[in-house]
């Protein structure tokens, strides 16, 4: 045997061995993870809110979320009187406010249908899920809403249960303050403080 051949068996036996300790690490953990994937609420309207004001923020999230003018939030919406008296810097308070059954201006109802959740109600999987099926929540940082337009996260696949365990990595936002480079904000899970976030919030009208 020449001593090219000697190294080539080396290397062979190495790449096995390597092989060998990453599916043996693999199984021992029970899972696999796979690569960094992201997942964007595509066609949301490029709103900009008429003052820094907190009522006007909310207002302009609103109307990029719901898509319907008549709903909100114009001054003869439905849901002018409601955003008026809702509190726009507590989440738990819009969401009190704005769920439910409310009037267009020309007296045809409309339902709201919300989904307040708590940092230790949100789960990765059915963010990631509302986020595909075109979804956007507002989320409360810093007592300042912001609008969700995507997320980043990572899959694992779990032997010991057989399923799928999503982790999400940061939250894309939309600050409608402004319309320059200020306007893309992203809330990274590992480096910002989550005791900062009251929660996320889905809304959605539908026309009795």
């Amino acid at each position: 045997m020449t001593m090219s051949d000697g190294r080539g068996s080396v290397l062979v036996n190495l790449l096995g061995r390597i092989l060998i300790l990453f599916l043996v690490s693999c199984f021992a953990h029970g899972q696999v993870t796979y690569p960094e994937q992201e997942v964007l609420v595509h066609n949301l309207p490029m709103l900009t809110a008429q003052s820094p004001h907190a009522r006007y923020v909310l207002a302009t999230s609103l109307e990029m979320v719901l898509h319907d003018k008549e709903v909100c939030c114009g001054k003869d919406s439905a849901l002018d009187d409601s955003l008026q008296a809702a509190d726009p810097k507590s989440l738990k308070d819009i969401n009190s406010k704005l769920q439910g059954r409310h009037l267009l201006s020309d007296g045809r109802p409309i339902t709201v249908t919300t989904e307040y959740l708590t940092p230790d109600q949100v789960t990765a999987g059915h963010i990631v899920l509302m986020i595909l099926n075109q979804h956007a929540p507002l989320m409360m940082w810093n007592s300042h809403i912001y609008v969700v337009c995507g997320v980043t996260y990572v899959e694992d696949q779990d032997y010991s249960s057989g399923g799928i365990v999503y982790t999400i990595h940061k939250y894309l936002l939309q600050d409608v303050r402004f319309s320059d480079s200020r306007r893309d904000v992203s809330f990274d899970r590992v480096t910002e403080d989550p005791t900062k976030v009251e929660g996320l919030l889905f809304l959605q009208s539908e026309r009795q």
